[in-house]
């Protein structure tokens, strides 16, 4: 028998779920069993994972019996309701839902930047931040361990498919809708005439910027705004760490991005911090103004690391940088950060 880890993926046939298989399929050698999990109508359909077919069963407390490690990639509603039931039949649970990510008893991890707090875990459950934080985090923790970190404000440019396949479908029937017509944007409200139902979002997303994600919290805040403050400072062991964002979604399919200006407790240097990021792990630098080359989303999509260009000292505050992060929230925005968590904890499991 082997002595490698059993996985049990729950929502394997969700947007995040595909990607984790993909992502599991290049990392052959972490598991000895790997078993998919979704909902009862999605049941006995067939996924391909580590080169093998294997057939999707039915969420029930029995699909966890002699289960290692269970990554749950699946709506806040589900994993509130069977992430526990993983856990108590003896799982580890890597969880990607925002259910409990704020939890004392929960470690939220991002492996490249506090992966040594994966344990311990009193409730059996590891998070993970959101896609929006997971963006940013490692370039941020980075520059963090050399300078110290005392302030984030952010701006956020949100990929449609940070609201799921709704979103993604969402903006393929908006642009299906504007198509060519040149004229669109030149008169108020022709846009919105022009795409009808707006979908997930307050706005039309094609042609367009919307400058909201998530619920409405006290203040005029969006959740999304306060969470990232919240999932930075606990990541980052900083909880009087002041953080100000503004959350706009944009009309790109997959790669969030976002404008941050960081102050330190100390003077950075721009060379200095550039290096910095270079030599960081699960960062990629595309730095070089005079040639137009930093990261887009249309650049990144599709690869693991978190790139950063567009690196300046402030010219106001000498401890202050101002960057431009960028990231596949799809990957490590969610998928790829649960697969490094369940390795982590896959290592515990060869070591004892």
């Amino acid at each position: 028998m082997s002595s490698k880890p059993t996985l049990a993926v729950v929502g394997a046939t969700g947007v995040v779920g595909g990607a984790l298989l993909g992502i599991l399929s290049t990392r052959k050698s972490v598991y000895g069993r790997i078993r998919l999990v979704a909902s009862p109508r999605s049941a006995g359909r067939t996924l391909t994972v580590c080169g093998e077919s294997v057939e999707v069963v039915a969420l029930t407390p029995d699909v966890f019996d002699g289960v290692d490690i269970a990554m749950f990639v699946v709506p806040d509603a589900v994993a509130a309701e069977w992430a526990p039931v993983a856990a108590a039949r003896g799982a580890v649970v890597v969880d990607t839902s925002a259910v409990f990510r704020m939890d004392p008893d929960v470690p939220l991890v991002v492996p490249e930047v506090n992966g040594e707090q994966v344990r311990p875990r009193p409730r059996g459950i590891v998070a993970g931040p959101g896609c929006l934080t997971l963006a940013m985090i490692v370039v941020i923790g980075a520059l963090h361990r050399t300078y110290g970190l005392r302030e984030l404000v952010v701006a956020s440019y949100e990929a449609a498919s940070g609201a799921g396949r709704a979103g993604v479908d969402a903006l393929h029937d908006q642009l299906e809708r504007v198509g060519g017509r040149r004229e669109l944007g030149t008169l108020p409200g022709d846009v919105r005439a022009a795409v009808g139902e707006s979908g997930p979002f307050p706005a039309p997303l094609a042609l367009n910027v919307v400058p909201w994600a998530g619920t409405v919290e006290d203040g005029g805040w969006s959740s999304q705004e306060l969470r990232i403050r919240e999932e930075s400072r606990k990541i980052l062991g900083l909880p009087r760490l002041k953080v100000a964002a503004t959350c706009v979604r944009v009309p790109v399919v997959t790669a969030h991005s976002l404008a941050v200006h960081a102050v330190f407790d100390r003077a950075v240097d721009q060379r200095e911090a550039q290096a910095v990021l270079a030599g960081s792990p699960g960062v990629v630098l595309l730095d070089d103004p005079d040639r137009h080359e930093f990261p887009t989303p249309a650049d990144v999509v599709g690869t693991d690391p978190t790139w950063v260009g567009r690196v300046r000292r402030s010219p106001d505050d000498p401890k202050a940088l101002d960057l431009f992060v960028c990231g596949d929230n799809l990957r490590k925005g969610a998928a790829l950060n649960a697969a490094q968590i369940g390795e982590l904890v896959a290592a515990e499991t060869a070591d004892g």
